[in-house]
């Protein structure tokens, strides 16, 4: 003790010991430990985020890109039909196409059919089967157009589209049908095929009537339908972050394809819708709906009870066969004596 002052020493002072306040410590502990806790929230939260975005661009990068069996035939190999190989250019000149070129046998037909296959298929689409309708389409004295469209083909593979870059290729195989001389061109599409030539067909005038097949028609609902066969996943916001990855992923947006106005349209030309009620990919009612906007008096549908996605000619082959004979008789593209000599062998193998 300072006698002086009676205070302690500054050494005194130094060495005194120091309390912390409890309380602020308390706090201090539950202020790191919410951090902790939100920090470990966010970081389980965008990891979601990320896996759920990366589950959507996963599943449009497998849209865009299908696979697609190599070829293994000919049309000469599989039903007797001399054929030529043929390359010919997109419409837009975008990129160049390979197919067979299957003449009729009256070397003065001036009527060609040009098969558009389906997604995940190439010009064969064995499942169909894509040989057997062309060489009855040879057999009522067609020309016949086989191709790949560009997502098929086997050595300058692109993306699928949905119909955008699809529409200027088939567009280029009409073309094509044209230089040869045709003078009636009827396309014969499937799946996505049927949906390319409705796309096609309202910016071309020169196809004549078409055959759509289980037409699917890319847009949100089938979009969604599609994606729900395989996951379960909620219709918002899923169509959103795809929209929003489409276009990342293939260059197209829904925006691009011109659903709306296929769903609206009244095509100038005969049209035969045929579908399935059991189509779990494309469905029926969409293809009564184009059906029911059509006003040519020669446009007709057959909506089949129990048939599946392009598997109505497996399931139905004479039915099938004599529809179509029908339709393309009444658009006069096939004379009636063709019919029924075709009704009458149907398909025959060589």
């Amino acid at each position: 003790m300072n006698p002086v002052s009676g205070s302690l020493a500054p050494s005194q002072r130094q060495s005194a010991p120091q309390t912390e306040d409890p309380v602020k410590e308390t706090h201090s502990g539950r202020r790191r430990l919410r951090n902790i806790a939100v920090a470990l929230f966010l970081s389980i939260l965008f990891f979601l985020i990320f896996c759920f975005v990366a589950l959507h661009a996963y599943i449009a990068w497998v849209l865009s890109n299908p696979t697609v069996a190599p070829l293994y035939s000919t049309p000469k190999q599989a039903v007797g039909m001399e054929y030529e190989d043929i390359t010919f250019p997109a419409i837009d000149g975008s990129r160049t196409m390979q197919g067979w070129y299957i003449p009729a046998e009256n070397t003065e037909s001036k009527k060609t059919i040009v098969l558009s296959h389906g997604y995940g298929a190439n010009r064969e689409e064995t499942w169909i089967p894509m040989y057997d309708l062309a060489h009855y389409a040879h057999r009522l004295n067609f020309n016949v157009i086989m191709f790949d469209y560009g997502f098929a083909s086997q050595g300058s593979k692109e993306v699928a589209t949905g119909g955008k870059k699809e529409t200027q290729q088939l567009l280029g195989a009409v073309e094509y049908a044209k230089q040869k001389g045709a003078e009636q061109v009827v396309v014969w599409g499937f799946s996505m095929g049927g949906g390319t030539a409705l796309q096609a067909a309202l910016i071309s005038d020169d196809i004549d009537a078409m055959i759509l097949d289980s037409a699917f028609l890319l847009q949100p609902d089938t979009l969604y339908h599609n994606i729900r066969q395989n996951i379960a996943l909620p219709r918002h916001p899923s169509l959103e972050i795809l929209q929003f990855l489409f276009p990342i992923l293939n260059g197209t947006s829904l925006h691009q394809i011109p659903y709306q106005k296929v769903e609206q349209e009244d095509y100038p030309i005969p049209i035969f819708f045929i579908h399935g009620t059991e189509d779990t990919k494309a469905p029926y009612e969409i293809a009564e709906q184009l059906a029911a906007n059509q006003t040519n008096p020669n446009s007709r549908s057959w909506i089949v009870k129990d048939s599946h996605h392009e598997l109505i000619f497996r399931e139905h082959p004479r039915e099938y066969l004599r529809r179509v004979s029908n339709f393309l008789g009444d658009i006069r593209l096939a004379q009636q004596d063709e019919i029924e000599n075709g009704e009458a062998g149907e398909i025959k193998r060589p």
